[in-house]
C-alpha cells in the first residue's frame, strides 16, 4: 500500500462529498489529469482504502421512521460461538450497523424499523431470541442531526492534533 499524499486527500474528500464524481470533475479539485484521477481512485480501491460507492437512502422516504441503538450483552460463550454470533447479526437487514465495543455492553447496533411495534418484535421476538444474546439495552433516535458523515481525511505526517473547532456566535463575541 502507498502513502496517501496531499492530492490523495483531496481526491478522497471530493469523493466522500460526491461518488460520482467524474474524473474531469475530480480533475478540477486535485489539479491532476483526469487519468491521473481515475488511477489514483482504482488505486485507492485497491489498497482497500475506497471500500465501495453507495446511494444515501433517505429512511423515512421508504418508510422506516423509526432508528435506535441497541446495545447488546452476549452470554458467555466460546469463540466459535461468538463468531456465530456475529454472522447472525451480519445476516438481519433492520441492522443497518454492528459494532464490537468495550464497557457494559458488547455491541452496538445500529437498528432501522417501520415504526416502534416493529422495533419491538425485532427485539422481543428476534434479537433477544438468539442464542448468545444475555441482554440489550435501546436508545432511540428523536432526531437526526448528522448521518454518515465524511471521514476527516488528516495528513499523517503532522503530529496529531484535535480537529475539534467551534463556530458558535457566542464563541466569537466573548
Amino acid at each position: 500500500m502507498e502513502k496517501i499524499d496531499s492530492c490523495d486527500r483531496i481526491l478522497l474528500e471530493a469523493l466522500q462529498e460526491n461518488g460520482r464524481a467524474s474524473n474531469v470533475e475530480l480533475s478540477d479539485k486535485t489539479g491532476l489529469s483526469a487519468p491521473q484521477c481515475y488511477r489514483r481512485a482504482r488505486r485507492l480501491e485497491t489498497d482497500g482504502i475506497i471500500r465501495g460507492y453507495t446511494a444515501r437512502i433517505n429512511p423515512t422516504a421508504i418508510g422506516l421512521e423509526v432508528i435506535a441503538y441497541v446495545s447488546v450483552k452476549r452470554a458467555r460463550v466460546e469463540l466459535a460461538q461468538m463468531k456465530e454470533l456475529e454472522q447472525r447479526l451480519r445476516a438481519i437487514p433492520e441492522i443497518i450497523e454492528c459494532y464490537a465495543t468495550t464497557g457494559d455492553f458488547d455491541y452496538l447496533l445500529k437498528v432501522a424499523t417501520r415504526d416502534l411495534a416493529s422495533l419491538a418484535v425485532f427485539i422481543n421476538g428476534g434479537l433477544t431470541q438468539i442464542d448468545g444474546i444475555a441482554t440489550t439495552s435501546s436508545v432511540l433516535c428523536l432526531q437526526e442531526i448528522k448521518a454518515t458523515g465524511p471521514l476527516p481525511i488528516f495528513d499523517n505526517s503532522e503530529p496529531s492534533s484535535s480537529p475539534v473547532t467551534t463556530t458558535d456566535e457566542s464563541d466569537a463575541a466573548g
